[in-house]
């Protein structure tokens, strides 16, 4: 038999051919695999640590991360511990990765990190991320991901301290009022809140309506997202200052995210608990706001301006200064109220504010069980010392600047940079 070398060649490079091709796609699947474990193995570690509806998806452009912040009480807190186990875990290679960040399972804000070709940095670091209300196409990519450690059903019980006072007597220098209220608060679907909260007065000295352990907040709130990075929120049920009704709001930001615009409408009447039976009156009044704001990033300061219609039907315009930290936001308002002869100072009115965060600041809830946490407790100082005119209310205990700005992209892009 004739020996053929020739064909013996052949085989020999038909064989390389076959292994290097049964390598190569064995290596794409183990590094799409690897990948993919990645993702995942992100996705549990972030669930041990307390954060929940966590999720992740991956294409050919980017990986996709969904998470609610549940385990810090302050939100720039918790998107940093979250970038920094994302970061350690590894990101794809050569392609981006975003993280949408939730609140009751309404997308608020994203993160976005995207690789620069010949950056030798061997791992991204907190100021590498963008932070901005634009979620581009990556919220209909992750939007229907099997999520998990879901926050539904599951109940905080949070305490919120209350103080108020006031100067209007001679015979003594200050009224004052000291409550504790607790709230439960449990979220029932995507956007929808349900808050039940009961007052119990510790020091009162404003007269037989504060004296008795009663109802304080009782309502429902339902929050979605809008096209153009536009929210609205609208709650129905019992809210402070003796008011109960519908209130309805609506906030636009811009391009230009230190900018947005805000409006404010609410029918509600006037009622109050007396031992537990509810009495109202029949005179429904529309009040709310049109207004803007600029948020100065350097000094996370925010100034606002409002147009507004009160509780006594009379129109103002308000104006506030507020500075925001990691664990309170303080600030100055000015106010003024047009068209009531007999409104203190001629209408004018002034005074600072501030809303501080309480303790702890991390926790983590087993199960459906239901956990203790801690609330806000602020002050709104009056001190043109206006009776009447000017006067507001808030539908919920969440309703002040501290947590209007927790979701702030600039504030947010602070924390990661400072802390």
């Amino acid at each position: 038999m004739r020996y053929n070398r020739y064909l013996d060649m052949t085989k020999c490079l038909t064989a390389k051919t076959i292994i290097l091709l049964a390598v190569f796609f064995l290596q794409g699947v183990v590094i799409a695999k690897a990948q993919s474990v990645t993702g995942e193995s992100t996705v549990d570690v972030l669930v041990e640590m307390g954060f929940e509806n966590v999720g992740c998806t991956e294409d050919a452009d980017e990986r996709v991360y969904v998470l609610q912040n549940s385990a810090y009480r302050l939100q720039g807190v918790g998107i940093g511990k979250a970038v920094d186990v994302i970061q350690n875990m590894g990101l794809p290679e050569e392609k981006a990765c975003r993280i949408i960040v939730l609140d009751n399972n309404v997308p608020q804000i994203s993160l976005y990190y995207q690789p620069v070709k010949g950056d030798t940095a061997a791992v991204a670091e907190r100021r590498d991320w963008n932070v901005s209300y634009d979620l581009e196409d990556s919220w209909q990519k992750v939007r229907r991901v099997k999520r998990k450690n879901s926050s539904l059903f599951k109940v905080d019980i949070v305490v919120y301290p209350e103080f108020m006072f006031q100067n209007f007597k001679l015979s003594r220098m200050y009224d004052i009022v000291l409550n504790l209220s607790p709230a439960i608060e449990i979220s029932l679907w995507k956007g929808m809140k349900a808050t039940a909260q009961v007052i119990f007065p510790i020091v009162n000295d404003y007269g037989a309506r504060y004296e008795q352990i009663r109802p304080g907040y009782v309502t429902l709130s339902q929050s979605v997202r809008l096209p153009k990075n536009t929210f609205l929120t609208a709650s129905v049920g019992f809210f402070n200052n003796f008011r109960w009704g519908v209130d309805v709001r609506a906030k636009h930001h811009f391009k230009d995210e230190r900018f947005y615009i805000d409006a404010r409408l609410a029918y509600t009447g006037r009622g109050w608990f007396d031992h537990w039976a509810y009495y109202h009156g029949h005179k429904w009044t529309l009040t709310g706001h049109v207004g803007g704001s600029f948020y100065w990033p350097k000094y996370n300061t925010q100034f606002s301006i409002k147009a507004e219609r009160f509780l006594m039907e009379e129109f103002g315009l308000r104006g506030e200064m507020v500075r925001h930290f990691r664990y309170a936001s303080i600030g100055f308002y000015g106010l003024k109220v047009f068209g009531k002869d007999d409104a203190a100072n001629n209408g004018f009115n002034a005074g600072f504010l501030f809303q501080i965060a309480l303790p702890p600041y991390k926790y983590k809830r087993k199960g459906y069980i239901p956990r203790v946490v801690g609330g806000d407790f602020g002050i709104r100082y009056n001190a043109g010392n206006e009776l009447y005119y000017g006067s507001g209310f808030r539908n919920n205990s969440n309703d002040n600047t501290l947590r209007e700005n927790s979701f702030n992209p600039y504030f947010i892009k602070s924390e990661l940079l400072n802390f």
